[in-house]
């Protein structure tokens, strides 16, 4: 079926249902951002591709709602769907609930599959619908779920302990924080629901998402016990053993009893509205609720001096593969016949063919010329340009090590570049500069100090519709909260963070342009004093930048100075990895401007 198909078949079963729109979301019954093939729901649906947009379907009318990097994307996929596409940010553009509310009349119903929907999201749908007289409804059958008649079937990866060589603290302490937390807030049990949160906390990793080495599993944690939910098939011995005396260990499917059981003895239960789904919250019937992120978000957002030690050492072995994916690029580009695709395949060999890489950490960006302008470009058979001699190719890309998690984006000249282009890049470039090297006084939230990140773009009336940065896990997602550097409200900045810094420039139908390290947030050594603690980032990502692109008198000369400060650092650290060929070429490549 098509897109269109598929949408006049929902909104059968709607009418079966009595019920005149639906929310399909982007989500599991976990809220992961990454979704399990079988969880995949909105992209079948849709036909839109995108890991952020959530849909709405009324008896006339679909829209669809993503922020700013998908737009092009969105536009090209939605095409002949019938479903319309809402730039999520834009002041013309409504929230879901109140397109609902004008779609909607009186008495009429909005319905949810209370497994996928957040206890956030449904609160907000109840209390803005409520005004207007729209119902909302929760069925417990997914009604995408019942059209997808060749849905696939649930992983069964096995579940794999992870060091705690590499995570640096032992699940018994783990734990004992949580219950910390746990008793100065009241509660006596803890619903965790987050993939990434059940991971870190158990010290666990599977295959069960693309890319990103969760578990599906529920865990909950009480005053005095804590229990795993997951498919008995998936466990072996040896995480058996090493979950003993920490952690029992259920059918995924025993959560729901357990959790009514829970609910009768009328205790107080910390829920994380963000990552909860609304069933585990009408599971829990007769429970009081403290309604807080969970704990675990910070805690796993700070990495230990143990996991910085590592999460380094994997950049190491990612810079080693990089510089060879780029001095193998400028041959394969003057042979021709190199796409976007192949390209791509060969990053992920090289990554493959150093020491312990497990997987990609998500889907390569391989863009090149327009297709870079799309900030969430991924190639398919249809779009798979071939690179040329000419114009810019952008590559974001990373992998995932039991070491760490990596993300680094380059964006190179593959000929002549233009006036235009130089000046882009090297704008660019002084943002991902300035937002690294200015210090910032702790309690200094993303929000702000994102903004070095666009002044030099904003000084030439350029700006970028995505946030400047995102926290990275230790072999866990590529993105993590809960800080950010990005133009929302986040939790300030603390040492220990581990965060992308991106800007970009982006011209449709023309190029693309990227420049994204992973920086740890540290203590600045230079202004911190007894009475006031300084912080600054501290880059971990090395790889050259093509200087080819870079006007130097734009730049001021701190700027210069931190660009090469850098280079020869990347040259240091990564040169004795390299035999004499790609030594010299990197040598020619992080020469000082």
């Amino acid at each position: 079926m098509t897109a269109r198909e598929k949408v006049a078949a929902l909104r059968k079963l709607m009418q079966a249902n009595k019920i005149q729109a639906y929310y399909v979301p982007s989500a599991d019954p976990h809220q992961s951002e990454y979704l399990p093939e079988a969880w995949k729901l909105r992209e079948w649906l849709s036909g839109f591709t995108g890991s952020a947009g959530e849909l709405v379907v009324g008896t006339r009318k679909a829209g669809l709602w993503t922020d700013g990097r998908y737009y092009l994307q969105a536009t090209g996929e939605l095409a002949g769907s019938g479903i319309d596409l809402m730039r999520t940010g834009e002041p013309a553009t409504p929230t879901m609930e109140r397109w609902v509310a004008a779609e909607l009349r009186r008495g009429q119903t909005l319905g949810l599959d209370p497994s996928t929907v957040s206890v956030a999201a449904a609160r907000r749908f109840e209390e803005a619908l409520a005004p207007a007289g729209i119902k909302v409804r929760f069925i417990a059958q997914n009604l995408v779920a019942k059209l997808w008649s060749d849905r696939p079937e649930q992983s069964l990866a096995p579940v794999v302990t992870h060091s705690v060589r590499f995570a640096g603290e032992r699940v018994r302490d783990k734990l004992a924080r949580v219950r910390a937390e746990m008793a100065q807030a009241g509660c006596k049990a803890h619903v965790v629901c987050g993939l990434d949160q059940v991971a870190w906390l158990l010290n666990i990793r599977s295959r069960d998402i693309l890319f990103t080495p969760v578990v599906t599993a529920y865990a909950v944690v009480t005053d005095r016990a804590a229990t795993l939910y997951v498919d008995p098939r998936k466990m072996i011995p040896a995480t058996e053993a090493a979950l003993k005396g920490r952690a029992a260990i259920k059918e995924y499917g025993a959560v729901w009893d357990d959790l009514k059981a829970l609910g009768k003895r009328r205790l107080t239960v910390w829920i994380d509205p963000a990552a909860t789904n609304r069933r585990v919250v009408d599971s829990l019937k007769g429970a009081r609720f403290h309604l807080a992120a969970s704990p675990v978000t910070a805690m796993k957002a700070v990495k230990n001096p143990v996991q910085i030690k590592h999460i380094k050492a994997a950049h190491v072995r990612d810079g080693v593969a990089m510089v060879k994916f780029l001095k193998w690029l400028e041959g394969a580009v003057r042979r021709g016949k190199l796409t976007e695709i192949a390209a791509a395949d060969k990053l992920t060999a090289f990554r493959a063919a150093g020491e312990n890489y497990r997987d990609d950490s998500f889907a390569t960006i391989s863009g090149y010329g327009a297709n870079g302008a799309i900030i969430h470009y991924k190639a398919d058979q249809r779009s798979n340009a071939k690179l040329k001699a000419e114009g810019l190719y952008l590559i974001d890309s990373g992998g995932q090590y039991p070491e760490g998690t990596t993300d680094i984006t380059r964006t190179v000249a593959l000929g002549k570049p233009t006036r235009r282009q130089i000046e882009c890049f090297t704008r660019v470039l002084m943002g991902t500069i300035d937002c690294t090297r200015v210090p910032f006084p702790a309690g200094t939230t993303g929000q702000r100090q994102e903004m070095f990140a666009r002044r030099a773009l904003w000084l030439m009336g350029e700006d970028y519709a995505h946030g400047t940065g995102h926290g990275v896990g230790q072999y866990l997602g590529v993105h993590e909260g809960p800080h950010s550097l990005k133009n929302i409200v986040t939790p300030p900045l603390v040492e220990g963070n581990l965060l992308s810094i991106e800007p970009g420039h982006y011209e449709a139908g023309g190029f693309g342009i990227r420049i994204e390290n992973l920086a740890f947030v540290a203590r600045d050594r230079k202004n911190s004093t007894k009475d006031r603690t300084w912080l600054t980032f501290d880059t971990v990502t090395l790889c050259p930048i093509d200087t080819r692109l870079v006007d130097r008198k734009l730049m001021d000369p701190e700027q210069v100075a931190w660009l090469n400060a850098y280079h020869k650092r990347v040259y240091e650290k990564l040169a004795d990895r390299l035999d004499p060929a790609h030594r010299k070429w990197l040598k020619t490549k992080t020469k000082a401007i």
